[in-house]
């Protein structure tokens, strides 16, 4: 599962490790260069892109070695998306351009208890915002409206090799966002039933509006079951959030979405991936329009490895449906709207790693 807090257990304390991104994403509809609309990422059509590139610096922290961090940094068009429309945190300008700044402790508690605060990569959703990590080449619509990154501090308890938990304070859900002081909260639990099966629980409860009441607070939960076996991996994901509207006479915002990723690595450098997945936003509270989004992604992968880097060469399709009476995608450059929109993404990524 992309972005869960469980420890990941590794001989090197140290790693660095950078990605690039490019795409060209062709929208059957129209040959005009057109935005993907309600998407937060890989949103440019018929155009070329550079969505997104990172790097980060990290040290694992370990008995051996109590204290850990990292430290990164990121640019592209998809931090465009991260940036909310309006109430920014102020130096949001400078923060959106950091993938990673948290430090972290192993405290001597038990089986160990992590402590970390700073900028973290978030627990909640499956899909993370840099396409190396994920099985497609776009990610998914439930994905694209959780958080892909949390300012906060908290700690991570393993129980035993089955059962981990994690609470967290954080800032806000659009973590570029600031719309209180009043500190949010996020947590996760994470239950391996065997060594094919996981099951993981996000939570987020907490003000989202300029009134902090509690009957106003956003209540967001992400559930995620995962098989793995050999060189097939799938998952259930199901997220579900809700918020009371002060500014629209104090209308109960609900919004679903559920998916079905799944990859198989073929043989050699050969992989696919299938995600079918719908995404309701009846109150338009996360898309900005309300509407029912029927999608199913395809992806077909080539890995060529070096000594310390790749390269991953991606082909994917994808059909997106919208109904709803705000629903649609562009048809063209003058904001005409069609139900339904096939796209084919062609991707390169080059990937650096080095543990040492």
């Amino acid at each position: 599962m992309i972005g869960s807090l469980q420890n990941r257990a590794s001989a090197d304390d140290w790693q660095l490790s950078g990605s690039i991104d490019l795409s060209y994403a062709n929208a059957f509809q129209s040959d005009a260069e057109l935005p993907f609309r309600s998407r937060a990422s890989s949103y440019r059509l018929n155009a070329f892109s550079p969505n997104v590139g990172m790097f980060y610096l990290s040290k694992t922290a370990s008995e051996s070695s109590r204290w850990g961090m990292e430290l990164g940094g990121q640019a592209g068009y998809d931090t465009d998306g991260q940036v909310p429309g309006s109430e920014r945190l102020p130096g949001y300008s400078i923060l959106r351009y950091l993938s990673r700044a948290n430090v972290s402790y192993l405290a001597p508690i038990g089986n160990g208890l992590t402590l970390t605060a700073g900028l973290m990569n978030s627990f909640l959703g499956f899909d993370s915002l840099y396409a190396r990590d994920n099985f497609n080449v776009t990610r998914s619509w439930g994905s694209d409206y959780s958080p892909y990154f949390l300012i906060g501090a908290g700690g991570q308890y393993t129980f035993n090799q089955k059962l981990s938990a994690g609470l967290y304070l954080v800032s806000d859900y659009d973590y570029l966002a600031y719309r209180s002081d009043q500190p949010k909260y996020a947590g996760q639990v994470v239950w391996t039933f065997n060594p094919a099966w996981k099951y993981t629980q996000n939570w987020f409860a907490g003000p989202e509006q300029n009134h902090t009441d509690i009957a106003n607070w956003r209540y967001f939960s992400n559930s995620i079951v995962q098989w793995s076996q050999d060189d097939l991996t799938m998952a259930l994901a199901y997220d579900v959030g809700t918020e009371r509207l002060v500014s629209e006479q104090n209308k109960q915002a609900l919004w679903m979405s559920a998916s079905l990723p799944g990859r198989w690595h073929i043989d050699g450098p050969w992989s696919v991936a299938l995600r079918p997945e719908l995404y309701w936003d009846g109150d338009g509270r996360m898309t900005g329009n309300r509407q029912l989004i029927k999608s199913v992604t395809a992806t077909l992968e080539y890995k060529i490895p070096f000594e310390l880097a790749s390269m991953v060469l991606r082909s994917e399709y994808r059909y997106d449906d919208s109904s709803g009476n705000q629903g649609g995608f562009y048809r063209n450059n003058r904001g005409d709207l069609i139900d339904g929109q096939h796209t084919v993404f062609l991707s390169c990524l080059i990937n650096f790693d080095r543990s040492w």
